[in-house]
């Protein structure tokens, strides 16, 4: 086998392989999946947690199955409370759980 030859076989050889890896990438590709849509998402909590994954506001149900949104300070010191069946609607509360502010 010449040189000539052999160069032309190795032309051959690549744009083949190329041309059917391109085709066959195109033939057997996956169709694409697109994500169904949710009409809703049940849970009894949601959290939402800071960098070191501490809870600081969280929404949910508590054992009396009332439900309640609470969000807490970076420090920790106060916490915020919303809860429609609670004796007060909006409660800011200290640390110990006194109570610093509420409204009905």
């Amino acid at each position: 086998m010449s040189r000539w030859h052999f160069g032309i076989l190795v032309v051959v050889t690549l744009v083949g392989s190329i041309t059917g890896g391109a085709l066959s990438g195109w033939w057997l590709a996956p169709s694409p999946v697109a994500a169904q849509k949710v009409n809703g998402m049940n849970a009894e909590e949601f959290l939402l947690l800071d960098a070191n994954g501490k809870a600081r506001a969280g929404l949910g149900l508590d054992k009396n199955g009332e439900v309640g949104l609470v969000m807490v300070s970076r420090d920790g010191n106060r916490k915020l409370a919303f809860s429609p069946d609670d004796r007060f609607a909006v409660r800011l509360s200290d640390q110990d759980g006194h109570v610093l502010w509420s409204a009905p």
